[in-house]
């Protein structure tokens, strides 16, 4: 579950007063809006990259407000996926857990069992330079499976996709994330996109969240 209690917070002259939003344990949401209504600034403030001024963040039964990112265990994709430019592949997925002294062994074991889930194997020695936009989102997915996160954040991660790409990685998340049951919010402008993968749509427009539709419901 994500839930967000009266959250306000300001940014330069930006302000986000007293908004409320809760997705149900292992939902896969869609939140849209126009530019600037703050969409990415909520995701950062869920992932702990935004202080707050007011309110409760809990993922589950966990109050995360005043945790920092690390500890929060959100997985946060940005839409250009953000790899780290010198490392390669392999080393993209394995990066959170040998920051954390987890054992080669289960490291090696990791993202080996990643590299497979998402067809990535033949790129794990590649650099991201050499990858293309779908090799980049699904190396940025796998990067933040690698810890098992509470829950994901994802800010328009196929928006700069070609159409073919697009209709993959739609389906490459309705296979991983969809079936594994992790609570996720999904920035997105795409009609398509948003009818395929929501659990739950939520729109977000002049400071107000609204729920515009649930599966099961008219």
């Amino acid at each position: 579950m994500i839930s967000v209690d009266n959250l306000s917070l300001t940014q330069g002259a930006f302000s986000m007063e007293c908004l409320s939003l809760e997705i149900p344990q292992g939902h896969y949401a869609v939140l849209t809006g126009k530019s600037g209504t703050g969409k990415t600034t909520l995701l950062e403030a869920i992932c702990g990259l935004r202080p707050i001024e007011k309110g409760r963040i809990h993922l589950g039964d966990v109050d995360v407000t005043h945790l920092r990112p690390a500890e929060r265990r959100v997985g946060y994709v940005p839409q250009d996926g953000a790899l780290f430019p010198t490392f390669r592949v392999g080393d993209q997925l394995a990066f959170a857990m040998i920051v954390r002294h987890q054992s080669s062994h289960d490291i090696q074991a990791r993202v080996e069992e990643l590299a497979e889930m998402l067809s990535i194997t033949h790129l794990l020695d590649r650099m991201p330079d050499n990858l293309s936009g779908g090799e980049i989102q699904r190396v940025a997915l796998g990067r933040v499976l690698a810890l098992k996160p509470r829950a994901l954040c994802f800010d328009e991660p196929l928006s700069a996709l070609d159409t073919e790409t697009h209709e993959e990685i739609c389906d490459l998340l309705q296979n991983t994330i969809k079936k594994q049951k992790i609570t996720t919010l999904h920035i997105t402008h795409n009609r398509a996109e948003a009818q395929a993968l929501a659990d739950i749509a939520f729109h977000l427009s002049d400071g107000c969240i609204r729920q515009i539709h649930a599966k099961g419901t008219a």
